[in-house]
Order: C-alpha cells, then structure tokens, then sequence
C-alpha cells in the first residue's frame, strides 16, 4: 500500500533537487571573474538576454491571462489556477537558468584563463546543473504538491491536465521565440562577419556578436529548458492520465494485488521520476569528481549512466511495494532506447556523415546543403526504429499504460539532461568572451574544446527531447481516446470509431500532416526575415561608424538585439496559436474523430520532420567546424570549402533550433490541449 510519506516523495525529490541548484548556483558566483573587458562584455549578454527575457515573459503573461479565464469560464476556476501553476513554473525554470548561464560564462572564460581546462570544465557544467536541477525540481515539485491535494477527488484529472497545459504552452512560446531570437542573431552576425566582410567568428567589431551570445542563453537556455521541462511533465501526466482512466483490467500486469493496483499505477510516473531525481544528483556530482578526465567522456557518460542505474534500482524496487518487473521492463524500454537514440544521433552529428558533409563542401555550398539533407533523412530511419521497438516492449508488458511509462522512463533523467545541453552554451558563450576580449589562442584553444563537446552533446540532447516526445504523444493519444470513450459512456453514448475507412479519421490525419509543415514554414522564414534585417543593419554600421572595421571605434550591439528581439516576440505568435487553436478548433467542428486522427497524423509527420531537421542542422554545424579544425586536408578556416559549409550551417542553424523543436513541441502541445478539452468534444457530433 502506498503510505502517506511515499506520496511525498516527489515534492520532496523537487526541493531537494532546487536547494542543489541554489547551492551550485552560489558555488558559480562565487568563482573568479576575470578582467574588465570579459566583464563589460558578460554584462553586455546579462543584459540583452535578461532584457529579452523580460519583454517576452510581458507577451506571456498576457496570453497566460486570456487563456486562464477561458478556461476558468469552461472548466472551472481551478483549471485556471492549475494553468498558471504550470505556466508560471515554466517561466520560473527559465528564469533561473538564465541566471546561472549568464553567471557561468565569463567565470567559465576565467578558469581557462588560467590554463585549466578541468576548472572550465566544473564551472561551465555548475552553471549547466542550476538549470537541470530546477527543471526537474520545479516539475516534480508542482506536479507532486497538486496531487497530494487533489488524490482520489473527481478533480484530480482536470488539476493534472490543465497543470500540463500550462506548461506546454509557455513551452511552445518560449522554445520558438527563444530560437527565432538565436538564430536571427547567429545566422545574420555570420553572414556579415564570416561571408561579407570576411572577419573571424567572435570578432569584436562584428555588431553582431553579442546578440548571437545573448541568443545562446535565451535559446538553448532558457527555451531549452521551457521544453524539457514540458517534455517531463506531459509524459507524467500522460500516464497517470491513462491509470485514471483505463479499466482496472487492462492494468492487472502491473500488481496482483487488487487493493493497490489503481493507487499505484497512478503514483507510478510521479515516484519513478522522484527516483530518477535522485539519480541525477547523484550522477551530477560523480560526473564533477571526474572534471580531469576528457570533456567528451565526461559528459557522455552523464548522459548514459542514469538510464542504467534507473533500470537497476527500479528492479530492486518494485518487489519491496509489491509491483512486478514489468514495469522494470517497459521503464527500461524506454529509458535505454534514450540512450541509444542519443547515440545515433551523435553518430550522425559527430561522425563520419560530417566529414562526407565537409568533402561535399569542395564542390560548392549546393552539394554541400544536398549532403547535408541526405543525412538529416537518413539519420530519422534508426531512431524511429528504436522508438517503435521500445513501445512494442512496453506495450507487450503493460499495454499502453507501459508506453507511458517507458516515456518516463527516457526522461527520468531530465536533470542530466539539461546539465548537459545548458553547458553548452555556456562553453559557446565562454568562448565567444575569450575571443572578444583576445585573450589569445591557449584560452581560446580550451574553450573551443568545451564548446564543440557542447555542440555534440546538446545534439545527443535534442535526440532524447524529441525521442521522448514521441512516447509521450503515443500516450497522450491513447489517454484522449480513453477520456473521450469515458465521456461518451457517461453519456450513454458509443465508442468513437479510429477505423482507417472513416471520414472523419483521414479528414483529420490530413489535417494534422500539415500543421508540422506550416509550424516549420513560419520558423524558418521569421529567422529569414529577421536575419536580413540584422544583415542590413551590421552593415550599416560598419559603413556608417568611422574606424569600426579597423576596430578603432565600438559597435552598437543594442541595436541588433533590438531587431532581435522584437522580430521573435512577433513571429512566435503564429507558430504558437496553430499548436494551441488547432485542436480546439477541429475537436468543435468537426468532433473527437476527427481530432483524434489530427493527433496521428501530427504524430506521424511531426515525429520524422523534427528528427530529420535536428539531424540535419547538428551535421551541417559540425562539418563547418570540422573544417574550421583543419580536419579537411588543403582547405583551413577561410577558404572556399569553408564558406560552403558555413551556407550550409547557415541553413542548418534554423533547421536544428527553431523548426525542428517547434515542430517536435508542436504535436505535445496539441495531444495535451486535446487531452484538456476531451469531455468537452467527445459529445461533438453524437
């Protein structure tokens, strides 16, 4: 039986994971800050990624508003607050990230200033661990604090689901606008540096410098986080969703013992995720003691470890409170085919696809963008294996409560995770106040070594992101069907009918084919556009402002953060309302069938599109950079090849953090939103 401590575990787990993060927070402000040049370029970034930070929390709090009081007028004033709860957390998740990055660069900078890479090392991966440990927590923290209140009350679906919303929503704001923001500024600051006036990356003239560092913490920080943080949540609530709904039959393999069955496939989720807290902590501060050992091992292997030792203990476990291996099995399905997906995807952005990326660069920037795409196609085919192999497994243990589980399972260790991914531009933004402040090559050469294990890892990141997404919509649609078929019965009402010869299913799996398509449409050409603005106005300045390309004048960063900034709060709007007006939309018009298949057919098109162009984007940086290394024998940092890959990075950079996040973020949004709305349209059409 489950005691009344047990279910305050992940609360528990939460704040313990926040109080590391506040420690760690401290132990990076505390380190040394280098010169006044680092720091009045550090300030430089503080301020436009806080700035931007403020302008967008501003545009989300307003939606947050509208959306909390439509949902107050339809499904209670406690979905509201169960709404902002989550949306707030998300918000708060980002926060403090931003924080601990912007804190951990120019420190980061500084401990490579003194010739240790070790100490760069440990710095750079604190900051990171801030940031997964209060992404984690916060979700644990919440999620554990609403059900201990709303347990075993009629309430406890609708707290759980609209919690979820919350957190998908600001997620799908913030990852697209975050990204939009990122790769305006990188891709306009490379073709005005790199391309036009042929000056080194991270040069201090370039204007646009600083927006691109500010881009790395808004972006791959605190938009990174927003989605990891959804990505846990939802596939928490997914299972605990199908637990609240599914017959007691259908759940039988998980206990023999009828008394607990339904307590404890609802507590489930949230215990494993405590349980994969605890994991993470452990794994961060093993994975410190180990900061002399090659950046690439270390980081690689906090990746690895916490699906195994999740595996391990929850074998141990599961027969103390009288549950089956079965769940051991679907969790390990799916914890260790994150793994592997994370694998393969450094294969394919590490290996030997960028260096056939690099070669095609001999030939023109065409065969270049052509290599480049045949990999991120290529690079979908193993992944999706994995994800199919690991829901067969859990399936043929617990049905489709163990497809759920196994999406647990792969985001169990959430906080590695996002350690992981934060570092990374951390390192980039160590990097780029190393060259601005020209420090010299010694420093320049550690932080360029931090950072392309960043680039690495933070691709092995997306790979798990969106892996688990994946899982996570398989149950979310499972729990919509469930929901609805519940609501129906209540209704005296029969099942909804998923059979491929119905109207209603193709209509709405046409309809879903297209919404990942027009989510990347709206992406990539809102980076376009603002990238040229940027462009236009680099280039103003370095022939307006006399001296500038001699570098005996300063630039005006502000003014390309501004263009920036405000080209991102714009242009997320649209992507943002397709996720979260689509469902309801179709689920009202057209009813549960057609929203149903809508659902797979997002699913299907959104899964392989976000893969590919991750992929695709990791390859196209990584063969530039291998260029940049002189890996590409006759051809260095400069030359014809290079400017090839860097047109093939360009395209790239909005493929693997804009679009193909948005999209993979894009069809969570639409299986919560759907789960949310399911009692209201399951009656739709009769």
């Amino acid at each position: 039986m489950i005691g009344d401590s047990l279910l305050l575990v992940p609360a528990i787990a939460g704040a313990v994971g926040l109080v590391m993060a506040l420690i760690l927070y401290f132990r990076v402000k505390s380190q040394p800050i280098g010169n006044e040049t680092m720091n009045r370029i550090a300030q430089y970034i503080r301020e436009g990624s806080m700035a931007f930070l403020t302008r967008e929390y501003k545009v989300l709090t307003g939606y947050a508003a509208v959306v909390s009081v439509a949902l107050g007028l339809t499904l209670g004033w406690l979905s509201a607050g169960c709404f902002v709860l989550g949306a707030f957390l998300s918000l708060l998740a980002g926060f403090f990230g931003m924080k601990a990055a912007t804190y951990a660069n120019v420190r980061t900078t500084q401990a490579a200033a003194t010739g240790s890479k070790a100490k760069a090392l440990l710095v750079a991966l604190d900051g990171g661990a801030v940031m997964g440990l209060s992404v984690a927590g916060l979700a644990l923290l919440g999620l554990g604090i609403l059900y201990q209140i709303y347990m075993g009350t009629p309430e406890v679906s609708t707290v759980l689901h609209s919690f979820a919303v919350g957190a998908s929503s600001i997620a799908l704001f913030a990852r697209i606008g975050g990204g939009i923001y990122t790769k305006a500024a990188d891709v306009g600051a490379d073709i005005a540096g790199k391309v036009i006036e042929n000056i080194p990356e991270d040069d201090p003239r370039n204007p646009g410098v600083v927006a691109d560092n500010v881009g790395d913490n808004v972006g791959d920080v605190a938009g990174m986080g927003a989605d990891i943080y959804e990505s846990m949540v939802a596939a928490i609530v997914a299972a605990m969703a199908i637990a609240l709904t599914a017959p007691a039959e259908t759940l039988q393999a998980l206990t023999s013992d009828a008394e607990i069955l339904k307590p404890s496939a609802i507590f489930l989720p949230l215990g494993l995720s405590a349980l994969g807290m605890i994991i993470s902590i452990i794994v961060i501060f093993i994975t410190r003691m180990f900061s002399n050992s090659a950046p690439a091992v270390v980081l690689r292997n906090a990746l690895i470890f916490p699906p195994i030792i999740l595996t391990i203990a929850s074998y141990l476990l599961m027969p103390v409170f009288g549950l089956n291996q079965t769940v051991t099995w679907a969790l390990a399905a799916g914890a260790i085919g994150g793994g592997l997906i994370g694998l393969i995807t450094e294969y394919y952005t590490a290996a030997r696809p960028i260096r056939l990326v690099a070669e095609a660069s001999l030939t023109g920037a065409g065969t270049n963008v052509i290599r480049g795409l045949a990999v991120g196609m290529e690079s979908v085919a193993i992944p999706m294996i994995i994800v199919v192999i690991a829901a067969y497994i859990s399936d043929h243990f617990l049905g489709l409560y163990g497809i759920a589980l196994a999406a647990v399972g792969m985001l169990a260790g959430t906080a590695v995770v996002m350690t992981v991914d934060a570092y990374g531009p951390i390192a980039d933004n160590a990097g780029g106040i190393s060259e601005m402040s020209g420090l010299g090559k010694d420093v320049r050469d550690i932080t360029d070594e931090l950072d392309a294990v960043g680039n690495t890892t933070a691709a092995i990141g997306k790979g798990f992101a969106i892996g688990s997404a994946i899982l996570t919509v398989v149950a979310l649609f499972s729990a919509f069907n469930m929901e609805v078929n519940h609501a129906r019965a209540i209704a005296n009402l029969g099942k909804i009918n998923l059979d491929l010869t119905s109207s209603g299913v193709l209509i709405g799996i046409l309809i879903g084919s297209i919404l990942p398509f027009l989510v990347g449409a709206t992406t990539m050409t809102a980076v376009g556009k603002a990238a040229q603005k940027i462009v236009t106005e680099i280039g103003r300045q370095f022939k307006e402002i006399p001296g500038l390309i001699e570098g005996k004048a300063d630039p005006q960063p502000a003014a390309i953060v501004d263009i920036a900034t405000k080209a991102a709060l714009f242009e997320m709007i649209v992507p943002g309302m397709i996720a979260v007006l689509a469902p309801v939309a179709v689920g009202f018009l057209l009813g549960p069938t057609a929203l149903a298949g809508m659902l797979a057919g997002s699913l299907a098109v959104g899964a392989t599109m976000s893969l590919f162009m991750a992929n695709a984007g990791g390859a196209w940086d990584n063969a530039k950079k291998y260029i940049e290394k002189g890996k590409l024998t006759g051809h260095k940092k400069g030359s014809d090849a290079h400017k090839n890959a860097v047109v093939g990075d360009t395209v790239g950079d909005p493929f693997k953090d804009t679009s193909g996040p948005g999209v993979a973020i894009l069809i969570k949004v639409m299986s919560v939103v759907s789960l949310l709305i399911a009692s209201l349209v399951a009656t739709v059409g009769g």
